[in-house]
């Protein structure tokens, strides 16, 4: 699941080492290890947790601690794994597929209500399958979802305000036309299962997977040595609340470590022979590729890698993100973990996929030098939107940035017109025409706000 967003502006929500893809490595390669420490070193990432499974093993490699004042993480340190939970949903579809009791090409709306329609635009009806490869034509979330904590955004939706929205949605596409990621309809997914076997989600999940595998820490409900071994959640380096979501949880309620996740993507592998083997077989099958290029199963998204087909999924929440994937044609699966809402994507395809590359990370003595005269010159006011701006101050040669209503951050050349925060993953790029400062550019989460100089 993806962090819940305010309305208000983004910005701050603010080998070297050779081994076969065979091969359970001994050490992480250097490369890697140096962007994971820089990551903890600037606050980015309090901590980041990794397994890496394959014939040979588990293997894993921890960094950081639990909180500021926290112990070290190790393998049974708890995160939560948000929307990584889709494919665990995923699985119990399968399972019940598999079992009879369903079929993939089955209407939903018989499983519901009497009182809940599902919505449909032409003649084709939602299925199960469509509601797990993010094809069923639903939105990504309900317009009635209002929380009257966004700390922890899905603690009071319930199931009836789950129920009106879809009775009264009206779809903007048919069915099966486009891929569309969707909470809501993985939400409603694991509602479904549950209510098809008499037992909430999480008791479904742990009877059917968690159990078989030995999966011990992986739950929605806190037992007390989770709580134990929580990591706490982080966002822009302060602790944040935990997520509660009981009406979606089929969508990103569960907790687990990097012990168990490797157990998860072992039996997934084929590495450990279990019960589940040929549901998650099913998982693994590509039902369109529709995902701009990319191929969807059910609950599962592929991409190609140099080893062979990544099958990955990755998931975040108020204070985490997770990743997990593994490639069938290597026997290798990796997970990766963190207590913060700053992505560890890339750590996970380039340790399953060479040719993904890690994103840049640089710290304070990345730092160039720039003549103070260029840095005067940026001095001034930007309007990135209405009432909504950032001052760039300086103090000899250090520049700083601050916006409406928020603390002051500093700013880090890269050139003479690129600056990088450390403490969150964020540039400003300043534009410049004839010796003139026009406009910044702030890239954060993936989005791009200009700002124009106004004075």
């Amino acid at each position: 699941m993806r962090r819940f967003k305010h309305l208000s502006p983004v910005i701050f929500l603010f080998l070297w080492f050779v081994f076969s893809s065979y091969q359970t490595p001994d050490t992480l390669p250097k490369h890697v290890i140096d962007s994971i420490e820089k990551r903890i070193e600037n606050g980015i990432n309090p901590s980041i947790a990794i397994g890496i499974i394959d014939k040979k093993g588990p293997k894993f490699f921890n960094f950081g601690k639990t909180s500021k004042e926290g112990q070290l993480v190790e393998e049974h340190t708890i995160y939560e794994i948000g929307s990584i939970t889709k494919v665990f949903t995923a699985i119990l579809l399968a399972q019940q597929v598999m079992g009879g009791t369903i079929s993939l090409d089955e209407p939903v709306n018989s499983y519901l209500p009497s009182e809940v329609v599902m919505p449909v635009k032409g003649s084709d009806k939602i299925t199960f399958g469509t509601l797990s490869d993010h094809t069923s034509g639903l939105p990504r979330m309900p317009n009635n979802f209002t929380p009257a904590n966004p700390g922890n955004p899905y603690v009071d939706y319930k199931v009836e305000q789950m129920y009106s929205f879809i009775s009264s949605y009206e779809p903007t596409r048919k069915v099966g036309a486009k891929y569309e990621y969707s909470n809501l309809a993985q939400g409603l997914l694991g509602h479904i299962l549950s209510l098809n076997t008499d037992l909430s989600y999480e008791a479904l999940m742990i009877r059917n997977i968690a159990s078989p595998l030995k999966m011990e820490e992986t739950k929605i409900v806190f037992d007390q040595n989770m709580k134990n071994n929580l990591a706490i959640g982080h966002s822009n380096g302060v602790e944040v609340e935990n997520w509660d979501i009981p009406t979606l949880a089929g969508a990103g309620a569960i907790r687990s470590s990097t012990s168990d996740m490797l157990k998860f993507l072992s039996a997934n592998l084929g590495l450990t022979e279990t019960s589940l083997r040929s549901a998650m077989d099913m998982t693994h099958q590509v039902r369109h590729d529709k995902a701009g290029g990319m191929r969807v199963g059910l609950g599962w998204h592929i991409k190609k890698g140099a080893n062979g087909d990544v099958i990955w999924h990755n998931g975040g929440t108020g204070g985490y993100r997770a990743f997990a994937g593994f490639v069938k044609e290597s026997g290798k699966g990796v997970v990766v973990l963190t207590n913060s809402t700053a992505s560890i994507d890339d750590i996970g395809f380039h340790l399953l996929d060479p040719d993904s590359e890690l994103k840049e990370v640089l710290s304070k003595s990345d730092a160039v030098q720039v003549p103070e005269e260029i840095l005067e010159s940026y001095v001034g006011s930007y309007e990135l939107a209405p009432n909504f701006s950032i001052a760039i101050t300086r103090e000899g040669t250090q520049l700083y940035g601050q916006a409406t209503g928020q603390s002051r951050f500093e700013m880090f050349p890269k050139n003479n017109t690129e600056f990088y925060l450390v403490a969150v993953e964020a540039q400003i790029t300043f534009q410049v025409q004839k010796d003139v400062v026009e406009s910044l550019t702030l890239f954060q989460n993936g989005q791009e706000v200009v700002g124009k100089k106004i004075e």
